[in-house]
């Protein structure tokens, strides 16, 4: 299927590993052109940028200048935006709501919610020049399905869910689409890198890393797949979501958890 996403401009934010990566990716096999904005350009980013020509521009984007920096390098090298995913996200778990102090708050909200909410506002004058732009915005089954050991995560999700639907309502009848993919488990670093979830659940459950997210999690966690999703498998939503085939798709939520969420 041809996605018709040939040149088009695509700026991936938080994309230096996992989810960000696999879009990135994505987008560039499939002959778009593609910037990436990350604080470090991991190996990964490198070999992007060699095979496929990608851009990738070393920022915070927690900060509030760095999102207008990446969009405006990204129309300096291509001179417009088709595309934006707001991808960039961080989660710290915790025993308890009492551990998570104001500053905690703070930065989960500035690399979670904020870099979105200012990556939209400096790419939306670009979008709504050209003939039909696309938001995709990665937010979280814990949107709706809060967790308390990453309660400030959960609510900055909710937020981002929140800001997808306000953009699509204002911005749909000039053109930009703005939607959301709500992901559960992803197999990704979140989760298998060392001490990450996979390591914690598997201390909690006796059990190796590998057998955690395999087995532990998919079955603690009510997945009716009965496993965790792959990355490319949310690349592929995000792509579908930002072509012109779906072009009267705006103002949703795609949830992407194998069946997780029991609830319509």
């Amino acid at each position: 299927m041809d996605l018709q996403l040939t040149d088009r401009v695509a700026v991936v934010t938080g994309a230096s590993k996992g989810i960000g990566l696999a879009i990135a990716d994505a987008f560039a096999r499939e002959g778009a052109r593609v910037v990436t904005g990350s604080r470090s350009i991991t190996a990964e980013l490198e070999a992007l940028h060699a095979d496929h020509g990608v851009t990738a521009v070393p920022v915070d984007l927690s900060t509030p200048e760095g999102p207008d920096t990446l969009v405006r390098l990204a129309v300096e090298q291509y001179g417009r935006v088709d595309v934006l995913v707001n991808n960039l996200g961080t989660a710290t778990s915790r025993p308890s709501f009492l551990d998570v102090d104001d500053s905690e708050w703070q930065r989960i909200f500035d690399m979670t919610l904020f870099s979105a909410v200012r990556s939209s506002r400096a790419a939306l004058p670009h979008l709504l020049d050209g003939d039909g732009g696309a938001i995709v915005n990665i937010s979280s089954i814990n949107a709706r399905l809060p967790f308390p050991m990453v309660v400030d995560y959960s609510a900055a999700k909710a937020g981002l869910t929140s800001l997808t639907k306000s953009l699509s309502e204002e911005f749909a009848p000039r053109g930009v689409r703005v939607n959301s993919i709500a992901p559960g488990p992803v197999r990704t670093p979140f989760w298998t890198a060392p001490g990450g979830f996979a390591d914690a659940t598997a201390a909690q459950a006796g059990t190796t890393a590998q057998e955690a997210i395999d087995v532990v999690v998919p079955q603690s966690m009510g997945i009716s797949t009965g496993r965790v999703t792959e990355a490319s498998e949310v690349a592929d939503l995000a792509l579908f979501l930002s072509s012109p085939l779906a072009g009267n798709i705006t103002g949703a939520e795609f949830t992407i958890d194998g069946g997780q969420v029991k609830t319509v």
